[in-house]
């Protein structure tokens, strides 16, 4: 963390420095969404030297005593699926947690070991295989399209397959697989559910609509969905960031499919894991840093702060979305009404003049911002 006591020495980031891990995320703010291993994954990001913002867009709510999964399993029972698709680790273990709680778990045991078995991802394949039991195939890509490909290419009619649901119905695959001929049981081991409390996300939506965030971290297709619905009304603002300014990081294809149905660009890991996701982050944020010589200084903007020098200097978000502004590209004169654009909604043109001269404050350096009489500011090409 940085030191902000008064009189406190800034720390010198050099290119060098820069690259190093804990550092390499160094003035980037980023958003993260998940629930279940929000610490985890909020951990390494700080470790490289990232903000966070924790918003849950979901929780997961097991249902163990559910009537729908203690149903589905008996349908498994009384029918044995040929095949069954595994989706998630947590589910698997779930299911298996469940039915011993049961007296069912022997019976489930053998159907299993009986069915022709499909895992959805590594951590699916770990569960699998933690609970004594072999996949017989995995696709490469994690994606349900390729299960279903795979499926029906390999013939499902007159088959029962089951399939383990991901927090939620997934009708679309069921639907192709039943078209196939396959007669399908879902098994809901685990719902998703709205965050005990929902402040957070909204806060999230705001800074996403209001490009106060630089990236925003998914781990479930779900979360997707629960941030879209949070927005409301500030929908197409969100998508709009979300299609320029602020990077969709998803930890998966699966995750990713309904943020590129809506044309939002997503960067992925090759691997489902966190510390891929943090990877990608790592490798796609600095990309995106603004780099100027201006007055033979050197300045670099990193999200909420600039690098003046080697030194980091955060800058509130009003003063470094002027700075922003005027830096692409530097020369180019803007006036109070142009910059009152770029700031958070809500501000005047008094809010301009104030977030200039905290911008000059900070930054700490005169005539890297220059008043042009009667026309705004600019920087100095």
């Amino acid at each position: 963390m940085t030191d902000r006591t008064p009189g406190a020495r800034r720390p010198v980031l050099t290119a060098a420095a820069l690259a190093e891990p804990a550092a390499a995320l160094t003035g980037y703010t980023v958003g993260v969404t998940s629930d279940r291993r929000r610490d985890e994954l909020a951990a390494l990001l700080e470790s490289r030297g990232a903000r966070i913002v924790l918003a849950p867009a979901l929780r997961i709510v097991p249902i163990a005593d559910d009537a729908e999964l203690r149903a589905a399993t008996r349908a498994c029972l009384d029918d044995p699926p040929d095949i069954v698709l595994v989706n998630t680790g947590i589910g698997m273990r779930g299911w298996l947690d469940a039915a011993e709680g049961w007296g069912l778990a022997e019976p489930l045991q053998a159907v299993l070991n009986r069915a022709y078995l499909v895992a959805r991802g590594p951590k699916a394949r770990a569960a699998v295989r933690t609970a004594g039991f072999q996949e017989q195939w995995a696709p490469d890509g994690e994606s349900y399209e390729e299960v279903v490909e795979h499926l029906t290419a390999r013939g499902v009619a007159g088959l029962t397959v089951a399939m383990q649901l991901h927090g939620e119905s997934q009708p679309e695959y069921t639907e192709a697989l039943e078209a196939a001929g396959a007669h399908v049981i879902e098994v809901p081991v685990y719902r998703w559910a709205p965050p005990t409390d929902p402040a957070p996300l909204h806060r999230l939506v705001d800074l996403i609509a209001g490009k106060l965030v630089d990236a925003v971290t998914f781990t479930s297709a779900p979360a997707v969905q629960s941030l879209l619905r949070a927005a409301g009304p500030a929908s197409d603002a969100l998508i709009d960031a979300l299609r320029g300014d602020v990077l969709a990081a998803a930890v998966g294809p699966v995750t990713a499919a309904p943020l590129r149905r809506l044309d939002i660009p997503v960067s992925t890991p090759s691997r489902a894991r966190l510390s891929s996701l943090v990877r990608t982050l790592v490798d796609e944020l600095p990309k995106r840093a603004i780099n100027l010589q201006v007055n033979g200084h050197a300045i670099t903007l990193r999200g909420h702060a600039a690098v003046v020098d080697g030194e980091l200097r955060p800058l509130a978000p009003g003063p470094m979305a002027v700075l922003r502004a005027l830096a692409t590209p530097p020369g180019r004169v803007l006036s109070r009404a142009s910059l009152l654009q770029a700031l958070p909604r809500n501000a005047d043109e008094h809010a301009v003049e104030m977030a200039v001269a905290r911008l000059r404050a900070g930054l700490a350096i005169p005539g890297i911002v220059q008043t042009v009489v009667k026309r705004g500011y600019r920087i100095p090409a």
